[in-house]
Order: C-alpha cells, then sequence, then structure tokens
C-alpha cells in the first residue's frame, strides 16, 4: 500500500505542476529571458502539446535535457522509502532529513490533515490536467481559458 500512495502522491504533485503550468502559459506568463543561445525567447514557443510535436517545437536537445534533469530527480534526489531511502515520516515524504520548512512543529492531527488535502488536491489535479489534454486535443472552446 505505501508504494502505491507514493505513486499516487507523487503523481499528483506532478499533476499540480502541470496544470498551473497550463493555465499560467495559456494566461501569456512566460519565463523572462533566453531559453537557448540563439536568443529564442521562452514565449516564442507554443503552448501545451504543440511546444512538444507541434510545427514550432521545442528541438530535441532542448526534450532531451529535461528528460535526463527529470532522471537526476528520480534517482538521486526525490528518494522515498517506498524506493530504497530511509525511511521517512510517510509515504511521499522526500526531506530526506535537510528539508523541513517546519513540518516538524505541527502536531500529528494537523499533520494527517494537510497530508490529506495534498492527497485530494492532486487528485483533482488529475482529473484537471487530463481535461484540458483531452480538450486540448478536441480543439474545443472552453470557459476562461478559451480556444485550446
Amino acid at each position: 500500500f505505501d508504494r502505491l500512495r507514493y505513486v499516487e502522491l507523487k503523481h499528483g504533485r506532478i499533476s499540480m505542476l502541470a496544470f498551473l503550468g497550463q493555465i499560467t502559459t495559456r494566461a501569456g506568463i512566460h519565463l523572462p529571458g533566453s531559453i537557448d543561445a540563439s536568443g529564442h525567447s521562452f514565449d516564442s514557443f507554443p503552448n501545451g502539446h504543440a511546444a512538444i510535436l507541434g510545427d514550432n517545437a521545442i528541438p530535441i536537445e532542448g526534450i532531451c535535457q529535461i528528460g535526463i534533469f527529470i532522471g537526476y530527480l528520480e534517482l538521486f534526489v526525490m528518494k522515498d522509502s517506498a524506493n530504497g531511502a530511509a525511511p521517512g515520516e510517510f509515504p511521499g515524504d522526500f526531506r530526506n532529513g535537510f528539508l523541513d520548512f517546519g513540518w516538524d512543529k505541527y502536531s500529528d492531527e494537523t499533520k494527517l490533515k494537510k497530508r490529506a488535502v495534498e492527497l485530494n488536491n492532486g487528485r483533482a489535479a488529475m482529473m484537471g490536467i487530463l481535461g484540458l489534454m483531452v480538450h486540448e486535443q478536441l480543439g474545443s472552446n472552453m470557459p476562461i481559458i478559451g480556444q485550446l
């Protein structure tokens, strides 16, 4: 069960980042500066699925760099007890003994409540990003976000 909960938390966290990234870039907010040495800006690439497989997609070298960075995080940074690291306080505990941010100051009841909130928000984000991806592929017009 711990491994399944760990995977659910991890997917939820990734989905929360993906959903916020999708909404933020669709709103026209991009990082300043250049994305590469040839001077392409972050907003010169399309949003969503088109950034990977579209006509003006990110070059394959950039996609490979992202993949290598994610692999590095998976193997060396984001370790969990279900993944062979020293046992944490709970599945999905990535503090690894040095990141705390005041977690130890909370009562057990507050910790349990915050973990439940994160789990539910992750589940909602998984459904949200799935819905955005489906609507983007269907080409539908969505409220607030508009045409994808």
